[in-house]
């Protein structure tokens, strides 16, 4: 919105110019998201306090539930203050001319309604939330829409399509209509991996965080035919503009961690999980980097992964193939001289570390071919 109002005024205002630079706007949006969400944040909680949208859990069956029994009176759904902060962000300082960036935000805000609807599943129904399929058939059939959208609006489907091995100089595949199946994986799988990953204070937001900066690097070189060209990578001509929009989406997550770190005075629930994962999922598939995106949030994947085979193993065999999943819970409960061997800040900063390290890896392999 502030480029097509100001960027015009630059003939007569120097100042003004400024609005030209990708970067400019991405630390400002990034900028913005946060202080909307330091704002705000406190008011949000205060209002989920008062109308009791707590923490519900089923019961105290599991070693997971006596856990967060301990949180039942922290409030929830925290995820609308993500999704203000994103929002304003990305219609201040995005380009609303940017297909990309259009269809990001809509994407967010689709997956942000699905959670919301989860989340206030559980609380009216006392921690029972949707039906597994039913959450899972809205997020297909969203993920459906954005892929779909994007296929049949870019000029060369023959970038769009493609898919390039890390590593590998000229190992580029055109998957053609596949492409359609991967990008709709990818979106679905991001968005539970971060979902089944939120489970402890600060857990799956910093390592939203982590994957965000990542990204925000990757979508700026993936747009621009020099950097590209050097790269040997595939170039997105418009993509840069998702530069602003991670920026949003990373000073939301750092807004929100704010208020999420250890002890933990909100959660996002399923209303900010599933729009994080989305956004995340949403530019690696415009940028060609679902490969990447696969490196760097490699936490997310063990822990997506985890829980399909932990849910297959036991419909299929009738037995479970780990004692706890997702795999963030595993190392949270193991036992050791009569009490936890880990808390769960050591956890969560031990992801952040791994994150970290996945996120400068995926990094060096643009480079390395």
């Amino acid at each position: 919105m502030l480029y097509e109002i100001l960027y015009p005024l630059s003939k007569h205002f120097i100042g003004f110019n400024l609005f030209r630079y990708i970067s400019f706007r991405a630390i400002f949006a990034a900028l913005t998201a946060f202080l909307v969400c330091v704002v705000v944040g406190p008011g949000i909680i205060r209002l989920l306090k008062q109308h009791r949208f707590n923490e519900q859990v089923k019961s105290a069956s599991s070693k997971i539930d006596e856990v967060r029994k301990l949180k039942h009176d922290t409030p929830t759904m925290g995820g609308t203050i993500i999704l203000l902060a994103i929002v304003v962000s990305v219609l201040l300082f995005g380009r609303l001319d940017n297909l990309y960036v259009i269809l990001g935000l809509w994407t967010v805000v689709a997956f942000s309604v699905i959670g919301a609807a989860d989340d206030w599943t559980k609380l009216t129904r006392k921690g029972h939330g949707m039906k597994s399929m039913t959450k899972l058939k809205f997020q297909c059939l969203v993920a459906a829409v954005v892929v779909t959208v994007l296929y049949m609006n870019v000029k060369d489907r023959a970038e769009l399509t493609s898919l390039q091995l890390p590593l590998m100089k000229d190992w580029v595949f055109d998957l053609g209509p596949l492409y359609l199946v991967l990008s709709f994986l990818v979106i679905v799988g991001a968005t539970n991996g971060v979902n089944f990953t939120d489970g402890m204070d600060g857990l799956a937001i910093g390592g939203v965080t982590m994957t965000g900066l990542t990204f925000l690097v990757i979508t700026y070189i993936v747009g621009q035919t020099d950097l590209t060209r050097f790269l040997n990578i595939i170039h997105v001509p418009g993509s840069s503009e998702l530069t602003v929009f991670l920026g949003a989406v990373v000073g939301a997550s750092l807004g929100f961690l704010w208020f999420n770190c250890f002890p933990a005075q909100v959660f996002m629930g399923d209303t900010g999980s599933l729009a994080l994962g989305a956004a995340l999922g949403y530019v690696a598939i415009v940028t060609r980097q679902e490969i990447a995106l696969m490196i760097a949030g490699l936490m997310f994947v063990a822990d997506g992964l985890s829980v399909v085979l932990q849910i297959g193993s036991f419909r299929l065999f009738g037995k479970k193939i780990l004692p706890f999943a997702p795999i963030s819970n595993w190392w949270l409960l193991q036992k050791k001289d009569g009490g936890y061997q880990m808390h769960e800040v050591k956890v969560t900063v031990r992801y952040w570390i791994v994150m970290a390290l996945m996120g400068a890896l995926s990094l060096v392999l643009l480079k390395v071919r």
